[in-house]
């Protein structure tokens, strides 16, 4: 009778899930959603569309349409995956940053889950963790997708001899993939900043779409913003003001700064949104 007694306070004590096994429930729950594996297979499919207007483009003795990037395309098939990264940044991969980032939070919410989670014996700083995990997997996944189809395709429908820089020189094929995994880590951290606003927002709401309408939103005014002489003085603050510095992988020498400073900037972003998210819901009762 004394020893179970002595022993009720250990059995009453919460039990603490280890913290891999709660990022793998997390990203089995993530991955198994039929809109998250429909999106990156989505945008992972734009490269094989460039690649084959691309293609049939050059069969017929058409050149290519929109200059720079599209116009160093041809026979240069390690341009497609950066080509396709560049265009997905503007607009597809942010939401589908939003969208990960709304099912993270408003979606628990309005299924009535996120109650229960936050009533676990979980700290909210923990939640918030596994959550940004999540958002952050499937957003990775869906880049290194693009860039994996996008050089599959560019050497087996584009042709290519290695890479050719804008500058002019050719680079080797594992300098090409340096490049490429450059981009795709860069692209990657761009888009987790816009992710970690949108969690923020996903935070302070119960609807889905309002986390994703509110995030493309603030990404047409950033890009209206951007278009503004009269407001060059905003550039410095604005993240998309500094996007189209990617370019700047397929350059030789390949300059620094403006990869730097976006990078930078993209963290600022990071930790506003995720120190806002966290403030909302260490005071959320569900």
């Amino acid at each position: 009778m004394t020893a179970a007694i002595l022993d009720r306070p250990a059995l009453d004590r919460p039990v603490r899930a280890p913290l891999g096994r709660l990022l793998a429930s997390e990203l089995r729950w993530v991955l198994r959603r039929p809109r998250t594996v429909i999106a990156i297979v989505l945008l992972a499919g734009v490269p094989v569309l460039i690649g084959v207007g691309t293609r049939i483009a050059s069969s017929a003795g058409v050149g290519p349409g929109g200059g720079g990037l599209f116009a160093s395309l041809i026979g240069n098939g390690f341009v497609l995956p950066i080509l396709s990264l560049t265009l997905l940044l503007t607009m597809l991969l942010p939401l589908l940053g939003a969208m990960a980032a709304a099912d993270a939070l408003a979606g628990e919410a309005a299924h009535g889950t996120l109650r229960g989670l936050l009533m676990a014996p979980v700290s909210r700083a923990r939640l918030l963790g596994v959550k940004a995990f999540g958002v952050a997997t499937t957003v990775f996944i869906a880049v290194l997708a693009i860039a994996v189809v996008g050089l599959a395709t560019g050497v087996v429908l584009v042709g290519t001899d290695g890479l050719i820089t804008l500058s002019g020189n050719t680079l080797s094929f594992g300098d090409a993939l340096a490049r490429i995994g450059l981009a795709v880590l860069w692209v990657t951290f761009q888009v987790w900043a816009v992710a970690a606003i949108a969690l923020a927002v996903s935070a302070f709401t119960e609807h889905p779409l309002v986390v994703m309408a509110a995030t493309l939103a603030g990404a047409l005014v950033f890009g209206i913003l951007t278009l503004i002489p009269q407001l060059d003085w905003l550039q410095p603050y604005l993240l998309t003001s500094t996007w189209p510095t990617i370019t700047d992988v397929l350059r030789d020498p390949m300059p620094w700064d403006g990869l730097v400073n976006s990078t930078l900037k993209a963290a600022c972003y990071l930790v506003i949104g995720l120190g806002a998210a966290y403030a909302r819901l260490s005071t959320k009762d569900g």
